[in-house]
């Protein structure tokens, strides 16, 4: 059996897509249908109960697209609202935390992981879990980093400020002694190259956006849920506010070809600071 529909692909802005990339060269017959939340993000700062709202709000809009299967391609909804989502949406969902923590499980020496994430993802300890259901004795350091997704949103890649943050952020880590670092957001990949610089090749990093591709492919040849090989792949980008440095970003750090971008209206925009 096949399937032609589209994956349903949603972040809160541009990070999930890394997930996005991921999942169109790993399944390069699939249509990918990819839906941002720039007109709230991020999502890491807001409450639990906001991100699960958001969240039902974004795979709603999916599921009024006739997808297929949901990636939920942010780790700070996968934390809070995932559990929820797979018991009520009509279609298989998948998040990137388990897929994340299990690539860590795999690649540390001295079973000493760090994580580092938005508020939101750290603080709901769902890495925690994920890691510690694999690996109960597994010794983990986390630690939020709030101010890295506006500066991925800049743009700001390969900039001083984002070194020096990066440096704030991850010394503590490095002095703990972590030998792999997950990327515990979809939008940190966009640096992985400046995060690598700073921890040195002694650390591994570990991003889930090819790990959650990977389960990605499983989940559907486990449903019978494959494109067919002669199915053209491509994707399509939808977005809750007008994108101005998003396309640049996307286009220059991931290498994506973007056509025209439609925009949604959310049933909750942001507040007005």
């Amino acid at each position: 059996m096949s399937d032609s529909r589209a994956i349903g692909v949603f972040d809160s802005g541009i990070g999930g897509l890394t997930v996005a990339k991921a999942l169109c060269d790993l399944l390069p017959n699939e249509k990918i249908f990819y839906l941002g939340d720039t007109a709230r993000v991020p999502y890491g700062g807001k409450s639990a109960s906001t991100v699960e709202r958001y969240s039902s709000e974004m795979t709603q809009m999916l599921i009024d697209q006739g997808v297929k299967l949901i990636v939920i391609a942010c780790n700070s909804a996968s934390a809070v609202a995932l559990p929820t989502l797979e018991n009520t949406l009509p279609v298989p969902v998948i998040g990137v935390i388990k897929p994340g923590a299990q690539a860590a499980i795999v690649a540390t020496r001295s079973h000493h992981i760090g994580v580092i994430g938005t508020r939101a993802t750290i603080k709901s300890g769902a890495y925690e879990r994920a890691l510690r259901a694999l690996d109960p004795k597994i010794d983990i350091s986390a630690r939020p980093c709030p101010l890295l997704v506006p500066l991925i949103e800049e743009g700001w890649l390969e900039d001083k400020l984002t070194d020096s943050v990066i440096a704030r952020y991850l010394q503590p880590l490095v002095q703990d002694g972590i030998d792999t670092l997950v990327l515990g957001c979809t939008h940190y990949p966009l640096l992985a190259n400046a995060i690598a610089r700073f921890v040195g090749d002694k650390v591994a990093i570990v991003d889930s956006a090819r790990n959650c591709a990977l389960a990605t492919r499983e989940l559907l040849d486990r449903q019978s849920l494959r494109a067919p090989a002669g199915n053209g792949g491509a994707l399509e980008v939808a977005l809750t506010d007008p994108p101005d440095i998003f396309l640049r970003v996307a286009r220059e750090a991931l290498q994506l070809q973007i056509g025209e971008v439609q925009l949604r209206e959310v049933l909750h925009p942001a507040r007005a600071s």
